[in-house]
Order: C-alpha cells, then sequence, then structure tokens
C-alpha cells in the first residue's frame, strides 16, 4: 500500500480529501492512484468506467490496494439511470415504478439487492436516491427518477431504500437537496428556480429529506437550483443558509453533504468550478463531486489547489475544510467497518443476474409496477413478430443514450423475427411502409412533454386502430391503442414486463 508523500501538509491533504473525482478507462491510471496515495479518499465511477462485475470488482481492488478507506462512489439508482448495466438496462425498475406499486417493503428488498451487487463489486457509496417530489409534470430532468409527486409517498419510499442500500454496508445519498421536482429547467444545462414561500417548501420538497434524515442516510447531495424563499441569491449548493442552516441545523443532518457535479452548468457557467467548489465548502458541503464531464488530473489539481489558496487568503475557514475532510474519513470507516463485518454475508451476493438468491426481484417488480388499458375493441395478444416503433426523445444527461430502452430486444425474444425502427418526427408515412402488414407496437417515453410524439401516436394509432402504446415515462397522457401499457420507467426489465403484457404471457 502506497503511503502518503512526504512533505504533503495536511491542509492538502485536506483539500484532496473532500473531492470525489471522475477518470478514463477501465483500470485506474497512475495520476490516480498516484492521488490516492497523497491522501485523496474518494473516487466516482461512471458508466464509460465498467465493463462487467468482475471488471469492475478488479478495479474497485486496485483502488484498495492503494489505500483501503477509499470510498468508491457511483451514480446507480436503478431504472433509467444505470451505470452497472450502462449497455444493456437496468435489472432493477426505477422509483417512479416503485412508487406507482406503493409497496414499501418491495422498495426495500430491490434497494437491498441493489446494494448486494454494488457491494459485491467493492462500491460502497451510492449517489441515491432521489427524493425528490416530482410535482411539475413538465420536469426534464427528474420525472420517473421520483418516486411519484405526492410528498408523503416519496417519503416513505425514500426511507425505504435507504434502509435497503445501507443493511448491506452501502452509504445512500439522498439527493438533491432541498428538493429538484418543481423545476422545468435541467440543472446540467442551466440554473433551475423554484418561487414558491417557505410553506410550500416544508409541506412538500423537505418532507422526503427529513424522513431520510431521520431515517440516518450516510449522505445527502445537494441540487444546484435556486430556491428564493430560501436564499435569493445562490443556488443550494453554494448556500450557507440551505447547508449549514436548513439541512445541517434545521434538520439536524450530520452526515456527509455532497455536492451535485460541479461542470454542470447550472454552477460552472456562473462561477466556475474552482470558485464554485470554494463556495460550496465554505456553505456546509462536505465533498466535491466532480467527473462525469472533467475527469482527468488537471481538474483534480485545480481544485485541491483552489481550496489551498482559498484558506490561505482566509476566503475558506481552514477548520471548515478539517470538518469537512472528517467528514468523508468519517463515512469511509463506516464503509470499511462494514465491508470487514460483512464480508462473509455479501460474499453469496450478486455479480450477475441469478446468482443469489431474490436476483429477480427487480422483474418482479416491473411486473407488479405495469398498467394495462385495453382499449374499446377485444385485444388479441400478438403471436407474430410485430414492428417496434421506438418515438426517440433527445435523452437527459443523468440518463445518458449510451443505456438502450424499449421493448423490441424483449419482443424479439418471445416473438423471433421482430422488427424495429427509431422515429424523431411527427410524421409516421415512413413508419407504416416499414411495418407493413405486421402489428405494429409504439414505444412512448413522456408523451405529454413532446407535441410531436403526440401528433405522431394518433395520426399512427387512427391509421392503424390495432396499434399497442407502450408508455415508458411518465404515465400523464390518457391511453391511447388497442392496448396501453404504462411501465412506470425505461429499465430493460420493465421492457420485458411490458413484452410480457403484449404476447398475452403477462399482466
Amino acid at each position: 500500500m502506497t503511503t502518503l508523500v512526504h512533505g504533503t501538509d495536511t491542509l492538502t491533504r485536506d483539500a484532496l480529501t473532500v473531492l470525489q473525482p471522475g477518470f478514463v478507462g477501465t483500470t485506474a491510471p497512475d495520476w490516480l492512484l498516484r492521488r490516492i496515495g497523497e491522501g485523496l479518499s474518494s473516487v466516482g465511477l461512471f458508466g464509460r468506467n465498467i465493463v462487467s462485475p468482475e471488471q469492475l470488482a478488479a478495479l474497485t481492488a486496485q483502488l484498495r490496494a492503494e489505500r483501503d478507506d477509499v470510498l468508491v462512489a457511483i451514480d446507480e439508482e436503478g431504472g433509467d439511470v444505470t451505470r452497472l448495466e450502462v449497455k444493456q438496462g437496468s435489472s432493477f425498475p426505477g422509483n417512479y415504478a416503485l412508487g406507482s406499486v406503493d409497496d414499501v417493503e418491495l422498495t426495500r428488498a430491490v434497494a437491498r439487492e441493489l446494494g448486494r451487487r454494488l457491494a459485491a463489486c467493492g462500491v460502497d457509496l451510492n449517489w441515491a436516491p432521489s427524493a425528490d417530489v416530482n410535482s411539475n409534470a413538465e420536469n426534464p430532468v427528474i420525472g420517473v427518477r421520483s418516486f411519484g409527486p405526492d410528498p408523503d409517498l416519496v417519503a416513505r419510499h425514500t426511507v425505504a431504500y435507504v434502509d435497503g442500500l445501507q443493511g448491506v454496508g452501502v452509504a445512500a445519498c439522498t439527493k438533491h437537496f432541498p428538493g429538484h421536482g418543481d423545476t422545468n429547467v435541467d440543472s446540467h444545462d442551466a440554473l433551475p428556480r423554484i418561487d414558491v414561500d417557505l410553506a410550500t417548501l416544508h409541506a412538500r420538497e423537505l418532507v422526503p429529506f427529513r424522513a431520510a434524515v431521520a431515517a440516518g442516510t450516510k449522505a445527502v447531495m445537494s441540487a444546484h437550483i435556486l430556491l428564493s424563499a430560501l436564499d435569493p441569491h445562490r443556488p443550494a449548493t453554494l448556500s450557507p443558509q440551505i447547508l449549514t442552516g436548513l439541512l445541517r441545523q434545521e434538520l439536524g443532518f450530520e452526515g456527509l453533504i455532497v455536492t451535485d457535479g460541479m461542470e454542470m452548468q447550472a454552477v460552472a457557467a456562473t462561477y466556475g468550478i474552482e470558485r464554485g467548489s470554494v463556495l460550496a465548502i465554505a456553505a456546509g458541503a462536505d465533498a466535491i463531486c466532480v467527473g462525469g464531464g472533467l475527469c482527468d488530473e488537471d481538474t483534480v489539481l485545480q481544485l485541491r489547489d483552489a481550496l489551498v489558496h482559498a484558506v490561505r487568503t482566509g476566503e475558506l475557514p481552514e477548520e471548515r475544510l478539517a470538518d469537512a475532510a472528517a467528514r468523508v474519513r468519517a463515512l469511509a470507516a463506516w464503509t470499511q467497518a462494514h465491508r470487514a463485518r460483512g464480508a462473509e454475508s455479501v460474499s453469496g451476493a450478486a455479480v450477475q443476474e441469478g446468482t443469489a438468491p431474490g436476483t429477480d426481484i427487480g422483474l418482479v417488480a416491473a411486473r407488479r409496477a405495469l398498467k394495462v388499458t385495453r382499449g374499446e375493441r377485444p385485444y388479441s395478444p400478438m403471436t407474430s413478430a410485430p414492428y417496434v416503433a421506438s418515438f426517440t426523445p433527445v435523452a437527459n444527461f443523468a440518463v445518458g443514450d449510451e443505456t438502450p430502452w424499449g421493448i423490441a430486444a424483449e419482443l424479439e425474444r418471445l416473438l423471433p423475427g421482430t422488427e424495429t425502427g427509431s422515429y424523431a418526427d411527427s410524421s409516421v408515412d415512413a413508419l407504416l411502409a416499414a411495418a407493413g402488414e405486421r402489428r405494429i407496437v409504439a414505444v412512448v417515453r413522456d408523451l405529454h412533454r413532446h407535441a410531436w410524439m403526440t401528433e405522431a401516436l394518433d395520426a399512427l394509432v387512427a391509421a392503424r386502430p390495432d396499434t399497442v402504446v407502450v408508455e415508458m415515462g411518465l404515465n400523464e397522457a390518457e391511453p391511447r391503442g388497442a392496448l396501453h401499457i404504462a411501465t412506470h420507467g425505461a429499465a430493460r426489465v420493465c421492457g420485458r414486463a411490458a413484452a410480457e403484457a403484449v404476447v398475452g404471457t403477462g399482466a
């Protein structure tokens, strides 16, 4: 194991300790291992770092060969946002599906199995769950990542998810504090603003976070959103009133406060990542998440040096940086101790589907989440290969466009010869020509948010009334088609459950 470099002072080590950077590649680059040896205490993983469970386990072992208490973090929500299965689609439905079932024991079981898989691969901090109350159906970035629009429902499922993850030694990071649900702007692109009064915030946005804090969530992630009733000048990530005053003092949270990605435009476009990181730590954050876009050594060194400089010039109190670093080390110690205690209990955890008890829990949940609405005419299950038309909106950054979605692959498994095409405009002439005499399955995602998609689907159903419609986003639009299937999410298992319904073997 690499020891700390001689001459690296406490201030510099603390500055490295509060960073959670990413990197490129499926093995750790030399620069990352060197910085871990100098005091870097956390590493964030993304889809680009993962090929298989075995490769991921080897990667985390490589990191811990340098420092056995390093925190390995990941953004693994299940559902639409997956890194473990970025090329295949998730084995677990997301929050919206779980919220639609509203069985907290099911949610706990799903989170526990997901946590088992993470732990088996050496990951011990999950930037999940989303505790956002999706009160704005036009929200372009939360949507199916939320358990739903009801604060109490979101609260009870957030608690169950935290319990499930942390019960197997994976620290939960409840996000996006103090609530990203009532926005119509993606903070990856610009600064969202929520202009509601304090009473509304306390009765809606803050309810799940209060519950998560009471349940013992080990970490909370801040949101890059401006809540004018709490701080009219700075986004939550940079606001002492929100991070220290509200989260620490009023809600009583003593765990790790992690920022959302500092390269997101909501912060970076106005403050830059260096000043933004200094302001975030000064406001009460303990860990700087960076690496979704900026994932090189220069970024780490720039942020480290910016924090050191801010302390030396008096802009950032040294005690605040030391406190932040201590909270990172405390969480690392918790995860390390849990790994040591739970090594035997998680040794049989699933590293691939089908190798441990309960690994089908995701499919069980996806099947339960289906809502099937039959049209006016009798529906006869498909017995021959259909044509699947996927109406494809632009993916938001959190979901990404690497992960496949839809039901074509699952229908092909059940009905060999299934063909598919992707469409992104309102014309259906090419679609109808491609389908020929085949029955059509139209797959949509957030139909209510896309006028072109609605126009295309209405034209398709008018031309072909026997069309089956599968909604894999928010189920806000009126049902259409001979059979309408709402999956409440676009995970692979949601597609499988929908395919079963299409052929008459499922719901």
